[in-house]
């Protein structure tokens, strides 16, 4: 398979209540065997528990969490004669969402509470915050570039 070109990035439509690209592309992550309704329900009311709890608006905190857990570096393992590195590289802007979406996501499935809004509240409210466990994933990711920097000249 060719690797000269990539497929043409794909227009997201934004959701309907907040006009967010962010959000549907956050839904989409979040959707299981394409229950679209039932993902925007848990999300919608993630958001009136944070507007409960913070008193603020939570599409400001969801954006907060999302940009404290982009990471900046992530490291990536290349060959060079014989041995694999390895080797920290920038982080695209449309990876570095992506993969702060996934590990948000991945950290609200593991944390324990009763319902997926109010595990993916109190998660959007910590990360909003600089703390739990999707902001750890992401101090460990930039910990291992940070220790693997001697490689950087592989780049």
């Amino acid at each position: 398979m060719s690797r000269r070109s990539s497929p043409p990035k794909r227009r997201i439509p934004p959701d309907k209540k907040f006009n967010s690209i962010y959000i549907t592309m956050f839904v989409n992550r979040m959707m299981y065997g394409g229950k679209r309704s039932t993902a925007l329900a848990i999300m919608y009311g993630a958001f009136d528990i944070i507007e409960e709890k913070a008193k603020r608006n939570p599409l400001e905190i969801f954006e907060q969490a999302l940009r404290n857990v982009t990471p900046a570096v992530e490291v990536k393992p290349m060959r060079v004669g014989g041995s694999t590195y390895q080797v920290p590289v920038d982080v695209p802007h449309d990876r570095g969402v992506s993969l702060a979406m996934r590990w948000l996501l991945e950290t609200t499935r593991k944390r324990g509470g009763r319902n997926m809004a109010e595990k993916l509240s109190a998660e959007l409210l910590d990360a909003a915050n600089s703390q739990g466990a999707s902001i750890k994933k992401k101090d460990d990711t930039h910990r291992m570039a940070e220790a693997n920097r001697a490689f950087a000249h592989f780049r």
